[in-house]
């Protein structure tokens, strides 16, 4: 629910100093958020605060905060609504960052719950859904893979999966990375020679295929091998996923010393390979300790304000790989605080598993494991141990998030020089914090497209990467003017609707207070929204273009450069020209000419594939598609009974109506399409 701040203000309440607020990151963008506040003092932000007390429940619940523009500043969890709320009035004690904070918020929003858990849960999914500023915020936060044994066909199928586990069979993971799935089923196909074909490409199998010829697969689809011993093998690959491997080591080398006695070689020399197989696999084990089971290990690392977080995973004591995290958090938050929140968004849409071994004791770590337990429907366990060999897989986790760390440090170092250099060479007063590069690509003026890409402080940043398909049916095929200025006017005019440009950013007001603000360094976010720097990929009349566009939509605050290309396409030769100044060339070995070079390569490479992407697409593209009515299952069996699109636009109604699942509503629709010319208006 949500509460409305009443007119009169109510008496302080009596705060639980013990049900102290954690708080988040520093303030990302304050575009909006400076003007949250009228008067953007810590005492207008206070008193807002104040005014919904009186509606507040003793209730365990959420809330959010809100800046005048509506966006979201903090998401909280409280034991106690009404509590937690009054801690915020209180005149002193506070943080620059909690102070700064209060005083742009300009409403609250509130939900009630159940329970505490139920609380700690929604917090968690809220932040991860609206990115607060001040929160601390898990990034890079991809979905892990699976292996999944599928059990829904009577010769079970070994494949990749992501997402929801509605398909029967047993899963096994998560893995840390394709590349750690990819390996673990190669090596299961040598070691059990299960199928990873599509079930459809199994039924129209007539004779073994390649996987049966270099010993991948047993052939279950020609009946090389008989499904009771296939479905052998199949338990024996489940029974060493979860660990069993020694029995059936022990049963694999017996059978070998059996076949060998017997003088079936051959059948002794498959044998021979599955055991080479299966000790691939466990040597490609980096750590399997003996006393973890079923674990994740979650190890925090705090260097120069940074924080850097590994994630390994153990199943079946086998560990399956690691990933790296840099959460987004306030230098002066502690790593206990960090690590709770990461552990709380990190669990919000993943299993829990059995033990949760992290590197520092957390602020409600009961709380997490009720959550947690309550959550996957099994007993979850949170410890920080300090001795024996969970200590020294978590010291190998903390390794590795340290010297983690260390590289991401050493690369934003590196990016910080390039950006000076790139100031340098182009002239810039300032280093540009956000670089965008535009770049079309289209083949004879079909499927065109162009791409953006973005750069800044902390290199390539793909999420904020864009694809706009050229739409103007004036445009001439093959326009690369005319295609410019379209993605060009489209990004700016929404550039101009979602972000306030910085000339016109008002700054904060002077309070009689206490400062609310920090240096400038600390305000201004590592990717903002709008960019500093725009970089064409072409010549004068590409960036002619781009000025006009950026003329015509009032916009000053953003630097223009075309990246001409040089004499036969060399790389190194390239031409730059900047309004107001003659083209010029930098030299050859200019760290900023290498910095260009990566940037234009990479708008050049990400415009190419969406274009072969849209291309492709294009390509598989059926005249069923058009059909209103027509979904996927009817468009398959329509093709599976025609053959192709075009037998279905040759047929009869007649020949319509015997397909199946085709009705007569159905067979009039698609005939009328293909045999009236107003269908295809």
């Amino acid at each position: 629910m949500s509460a409305r701040p009443p007119q009169q203000d109510m008496p302080d309440e009596v705060v639980d100093e013990t049900d102290e607020p954690d708080f988040g990151p520093e303030l990302v963008d304050l575009s909006g958020a400076l003007e949250g506040s009228e008067s953007g003092s810590l005492m207008a932000g206070a008193e807002v605060i104040k005014s919904y007390q009186q509606t507040l429940p003793n209730h365990p619940g959420v809330y959010r905060m809100l800046n005048k523009a509506g966006e979201v500043l903090y998401v909280g969890k409280a034991k106690n609504l009404k509590k937690r709320v009054a801690s915020y009035v209180r005149e002193t004690g506070h943080s620059n960052r909690i102070s700064r904070m209060i005083a742009l918020t300009a409403s609250m929003e509130f939900i009630t719950t159940h329970t505490e858990t139920e609380a700690l849960l929604l917090e968690a999914n809220l932040i991860k859904q609206l990115k607060p500023h001040f929160n601390v915020l898990l990034r890079d936060d991809k979905s892990f893979a699976y292996i999944l044994l599928a059990r829904d066909h009577e010769a079970p199928q070994l494949v990749k999966h992501r997402g929801s586990r509605q398909r029967k069979g047993s899963y096994f993971g998560p893995f840390a990375s394709t590349w750690a799935v990819n390996r673990t089923m190669t090596a299961l196909q040598r070691a059990f020679l299960i199928r990873t074909c599509s079930d459809s490409y199994y039924e129209n199998r007539s004779r073994p295929c390649l996987l049966y010829q270099i010993k991948r697969c047993a052939g279950p689809c020609t009946g090389e091998v008989s499904l009771t011993d296939y479905a052998a093998l199949v338990s024996e690959a489940e029974d060493f996923m979860r660990g069993r491997s020694n029995k059936i080591r022990q049963h694999l080398s017996q059978d070998m010393q059996a076949a060998s006695d017997a003088l079936e070689f051959e059948t002794a020399a498959r044998l021979r390979d599955r055991l080479s197989a299966l000790a691939a696999v466990q040597s490609s084990q980096d750590i399997n300790p003996h006393s973890v089971e079923e674990a994740d290990v979650i190890a925090l690392h705090a260097e120069a304000g940074l924080f850097s977080v590994q994630v390994f995973f153990f199943r079946h004591f086998q560990n399956w790989g690691n990933r790296a995290y840099f959460p987004r958090a306030d230098k002066s938050l502690s790593p206990d605080d960090v690590l709770g929140a990461f552990v709380a968004q990190f669990y919000d849409d993943k299993p829990p598993p059995k033990l949760i071994i992290l590197s520092h004791a957390i602020e409600d770590q009961a709380l997490l494991v009720d959550a947690l337990s309550e959550k996957a429907g099994h007993k979850v366990d949170i410890v920080v141990p300090q001795r024996g060999e969970k200590r020294d897989v978590l010291d190998h986790a903390l390794d590795n998030a340290r010297m983690a760390l260390g590289r991401r440090l050493a690369d934003t170092s590196s990016q910080q020089k390039l950006l000076l250099a790139l100031a340098e060479a182009l002239g810039l007063e300032k280093p540009p914090r956000r670089i965008e590069v535009f770049d079309n690509s289209h083949l004879s003026g079909n499927q065109a497209v162009g791409g953006m890409i973005v750069a800044g402080q902390d290199g390539f940043s793909k999420a904020h990467y864009r694809v706009f398909n050229i739409k103007s049916t004036e445009l001439t095929p093959g326009d690369d003017y005319a295609m410019m200025r379209e993605v060009l006017t489209r990004r700016l005019s929404r550039l101009l609707k979602e972000a306030v440009p910085p000339s016109q950013i008002p700054e904060a007001p002077v309070s009689d207070e206490k400062p609310v603000e920090d240096s400038e360094a600390e305000l201004s976010p590592s990717m903002p929204l709008w960019p500093d720097l725009i970089l064409i990929d072409g010549g004068k009349g590409q960036l002619d273009v781009a000025c006009a566009v950026a003329t015509e939509l009032g916009i000053t605050d953003i630097a223009f450069v075309g990246v001409a290309k040089g004499v036969d396409r060399d790389a190194g030769r390239e031409t730059f020209i900047i309004p107001g100044r003659a083209p010029f060339r930098l030299p050859p070995r200019d760290p900023a000419l290498y910095f260009i070079q990566r940037l234009r390569d990479e708008a050049h490479r990400f415009a190419i594939g969406s274009h072969r992407a849209r291309r492709k697409k294009a390509f598989t593209r059926s005249s069923l598609d058009e059909i209103t009515g027509v979904g996927p299952a009817r468009k398959r069996a329509l093709l599976h009974h025609f053959g192709s699109a075009k037998a279905v636009e040759r047929a009869s109604y007649d020949d319509l109506l015997r397909a199946p699942g085709i009705n007569q509503a159905t067979a009039k629709l698609i005939y009328d399409y293909f045999h009236d010319e107003a269908g295809h208006s």
